[in-house]
Parts: structure tokens; sequence; C-alpha cells
């Protein structure tokens, strides 16, 4: 017991050290990509904690979740993003109604329909990287 607690304080702390060196100096674009990144792991292992009937793992990564989408929701600039903006909060909060329906029913299908939409945003942020 004493081994798995020390196990998960390490890899908690690999885990902070790992996104703590991808955010130092990283432009605005690459924030919002690492985001998405956190975003869209939380949702694959909180569809997996739903499966498999993890009630503790399932509310972690809930609230997670649920966090990058606030944080992702706040973070946009409606006068330079104009309808694109408005429709991402659209998105972010459709997104964010599937998660808690998914997490108060026990359902994983909710959350994996949440996890196609951002994945498709996260995609398109992706290319207009490349391009830029």
């Amino acid at each position: 017991m004493y081994q798995n607690s020390r196990f998960r304080a390490g890899t908690a702390q690999y885990q902070s050290v790992d996104i703590s060196s991808r955010i130092e100096g990283a432009t605005p674009h690459r924030l919002v990509q690492i985001m998405y990144e956190e975003l869209l792991k939380a949702l694959d292992a909180m569809a997996f904690a739903t499966e498999r009937g993890d009630y503790v793992k399932r509310g972690e990564r809930q609230s997670k979740v649920l966090a990058i989408l606030t944080g992702l929701e706040t973070s946009l600039d409606f006068d330079k993003g104009g309808q694109i903006a408005v429709d991402l909060v659209a998105i972010y909060r459709e997104a964010r109604r599937l998660v808690i329906a998914g997490g108060r029913e026990g359902d994983p299908e909710p959350v994996k329909q949440a996890r196609a939409m951002i994945q498709e945003i996260a995609s398109a942020w992706d290319r207009i990287g490349l391009q830029g």
C-alpha cells in the first residue's frame, strides 16, 4: 500500500513537471494546444473510468475536464474572434453538458461524444499552427 501511494505521488509530480516544462516559454497558440491535449487525455480517462465503474477516477477526471473547458471558454477574445468565439462557446457548453450527463448517468457515450467534438476543434487548431 505504501509503495502504491509513493508511486502515485511520483507519477503526479512527474506529470506536473511535464506540464510545467511544456508551458514554460510556450506561445499563446501552443498554450491552447496544450489545453486541448490535456482535455482530450482527461476525456479519455473519464470515459475509461466510467466504463470500469471507477467513481473516484471518473469524478477526478470530470473535474479536470470541466476546469479545462472553463479555462478555454474564459480565454476567448470576442473582439478578435467574433462569430468563431461565439461558436466555440456553444461547443464548449455542449461538451460540458455531455460530460455532466455522462458523469451523472454513469454512461461513457456522452463523454465520447464530447471528446469527438473537442477532437475536431483541436485538429483545426493544430492546422492553424502549421499555417502560421
